[in-house]
């Protein structure tokens, strides 16, 4: 835990009332003006005066549920420019493949992530220096900035530029890694893609799920000569979750529609590609238009704890150690790997 905290915004300390809740004239949307730049002025300010030229992306965050025939609030998420992009042919959402957690940023690409999060309408993540500095936004134009220095200069020019700086002991967007009391998980490493050889052989897995980004997952069909690609096509510290080959019984899995409620449709077109979709109620007449047309198909729940796979890992760094943060639901495959 960072030893400074400090919580950055537009809002004056005197307009809140006996419970903290701000009761001024200031809204809750970005300017995408002076005020906003006023912010990333302050972010910009705290890291120098730390010494930060550099941010690590973690825990990254796009909006996950579908609604059919509706462009997303901003194409690309807001990341567009920042990155390179996806390669055309690339297969599920198109997410530039820089955009992971642990990928190393300059400060310029950090304050434009932080100014879409200031605005609310893509990609969302936590951005650090380990140790060091650490800058969390959060709902209503609120800022967490973190150093290991008190940084008295920055503090003035945020507040000489119209921000309102308060000292607290810690963001409450900082990353709880104690908060499912889970156990550590398990490495995507050899022994995984090995036992993962041998479960696609004998029929019980065909299909891996690979969240990169949260919100954002890529389906692979799993065969005996697919699984090398696909293991090389992994993103770097992706969560992965195996699941038994999707059902060829269209009539079957479109019976298995609830009537609400949330709900992920993974299907297989003719072509032998992959899609999915979450979704609410509102689009289940389109996801169930389009799984009437596929090969193969399988519903999920969008509820935790509810179709769970059959067993789950995480890619480890090049050097074999686990350092993503996020853990992947739980599945009774992962104790039994542990016995």
């Amino acid at each position: 835990m960072l030893a400074y905290v400090y919580r950055v915004t537009k809002y004056d300390p005197a307009d809140r009332n006996e419970h903290g809740h701000y009761t001024g004239p200031e809204d809750t949307d970005s300017d995408h003006g002076e005020v906003e730049a006023a912010y990333l002025q302050s972010v910009a300010a705290f890291a120098t005066e730390t010494g930060v030229d550099h941010l690590v992306i973690r825990e990254p965050g796009v909006p996950s549920v579908a609604h059919f025939g509706v462009e997303p609030p901003v194409d690309g998420y807001g990341l567009d420019g920042l990155f390179p992009p996806a390669p055309s042919a690339a297969a599920g959402p198109s997410l530039p493949p820089g955009f992971h957690d642990g990928a190393q940023v300059s400060l310029r690409t950090g304050l434009e992530l932080v100014r879409g999060m200031l605005r609310g309408n893509g990609a969302w993540c936590r951005l650090e220096a380990e140790g060091v500095f650490a800058v969390n936004v959060g709902w209503d134009q609120y800022l967490y900035i973190g150093s290991n220095r008190p940084c008295e200069e920055a503090l003035d020019e945020t507040r000489a530029i119209g921000l309102f700086p308060e000292r607290v002991t810690s963001s409450p967007y900082d990353f709880d890694s104690d908060a499912d009391g889970a156990d550590p998980p398990r490495p995507g490493d050899d022994d995984f893609w090995d036992g993962l050889g041998s479960a696609v052989a004998s029929g019980r897995a065909g299909v891996l799920e690979e969240t990169f980004v949260e919100g954002a997952t890529r389906w692979h069909c799993l065969t005996h000569d697919t699984i090398a690609a696909v293991r090389a096509g992994i993103a770097p510290r992706a969560r992965l979750a195996v699941r038994p080959p999707l059902s060829s019984d269209i009539d079957a899995v479109l019976a298995s529609l609830p009537a609400d409620g949330l709900v992920e449709g993974v299907w297989q077109d003719k072509d032998g590609r992959i899609h999915s979709a979450i979704c609410d109620e509102d689009a289940f007449p389109e996801l169930a238009s389009r799984i009437s047309s596929a090969s193969a198909a399988v519903l999920i729940s969008g509820y935790e704890g509810e179709d769970m796979p059959l067993y789950t890992a995480v890619m480890p760094d090049d050097d074999g150690v686990v350092r993503a943060r996020w853990r992947p639901q739980p599945a009774s495959g992962d104790q039994a790997s542990r016995r």
